[in-house]
C-alpha cells in the first residue's frame, strides 16, 4: 500500500522536523517547507492528501496560502498555531482549513487528528456508491463530491461537503453537534462545539446566499442541527 501523502509547512525548523519525523515514523510520506513559497511548490509538486500549515510564515500568512491550496485541490488542510483567540479560528475555517490545532500541541494529538482526516478520505473511496440528493435548487452528487446550486456549482471543502451530505442524507433528523463531530470528524473533540458551528455557518452563506429566512439547516436551539427540505 501506497503511503499516504503528508505536508508541513511551518517557520520554525524544531516544531517542523520534530513534525516531519514523527509522521515519517508513522508511515507517512512527508515533505516539509518554511515558507510560503517552498510549500507551495512542494504543494504542487507533491500533491499531498493533507497539509500541517503553520499560521505564521515569513513570507505570508497560512490563512492565504489555505486559500491558494484549496483553489487548487480538495486537500485536507489543518491549521497550526500559537494563537488562541476565537476569531483566529473562525478565520482559519473561513479560509477553508478543517481542522486547527493550538501550540503547544503533543504528538499524539497530531496522530489522532492526522488519522482521523485521512480515514475519512479512504472511507470516501472504499464506499458504496451513496445516493445523490437533490432539494429544489440545491444538488449534491456524493459521486463526484459536487453540489450545485441552480445549476452553478458550490465550492465546498472537503469536511464542508461531508459535513451538508450527512445533515441532508437524513432530513428532519436533529444532530447533537458531538454527533456531527463523530459522524463526519471521525474523533471525540472534547470542547469543539465552535467548530462544528462556524462549518455550518460556512455552508450557510455558499448554498443560501441571499437569505437566512426558511434555512435548509436549522438550529435546534440547545440541541445542534438539522436539514430540513424546501420546495424553493
Amino acid at each position: 500500500m501506497t503511503p499516504e501523502k503528508i505536508l508541513v509547512v511551518d517557520d520554525d525548523p524544531a516544531i517542523r522536523n520534530l513534525i516531519h519525523r514523527f509522521l515519517s515514523q508513522q508511515g507517512y510520506q512527508v515533505e516539509s517547507g518554511e515558507d510560503g513559497n517552498t510549500g507551495m511548490e512542494l504543494f504542487k509538486q507533491f500533491n499531498p492528501k493533507l497539509v500541517i500549515l503553520d499560521v505564521n510564515l515569513p513570507d505570508t500568512t497560512g490563512y492565504s496560502l489555505c486559500k491558494q491550496m484549496q483553489k487548487e485541490t480538495g486537500v485536507f488542510v489543518v491549521m497550526l498555531t500559537s494563537r488562541t483567540d476565537e476569531h483566529d479560528k473562525v478565520i482559519a475555517f473561513d479560509c477553508g482549513a478543517d481542522d486547527y490545532i493550538t501550540k503547544p500541541f503533543s504528538l499524539v494529538e497530531i496522530k489522532i487528528r492526522v488519522a482521523a482526516l485521512l480515514r475519512r478520505l479512504r472511507q470516501q473511496k472504499n464506499s458504496e456508491e451513496p445516493e445523490s440528493r437533490v432539494f429544489g435548487k440545491l444538488a449534491i452528487d456524493p459521486l463526484s463530491r459536487v453540489v450545485t446550486l441552480g445549476g452553478q456549482i458550490v465550492a465546498l471543502t472537503a469536511l464542508e461537503f461531508d459535513l451538508l451530505y450527512c445533515l441532508a442524507s437524513k432530513p428532519g433528523r436533529v444532530w447533537r453537534r458531538a454527533e456531527l463531530l463523530q459522524e463526519v470528524w471521525d474523533y471525540e473533540y472534547v470542547g469543539a462545539d465552535r467548530v462544528v458551528d462556524v462549518h455550518i455557518g460556512q455552508i450557510r452563506r455558499k448554498i443560501e446566499p441571499d437569505s437566512n429566512q426558511n434555512s435548509m439547516i436549522q438550529t435546534v436551539r440547545g440541541v445542534g442541527y438539522k436539514f430540513v427540505e424546501t420546495s424553493s
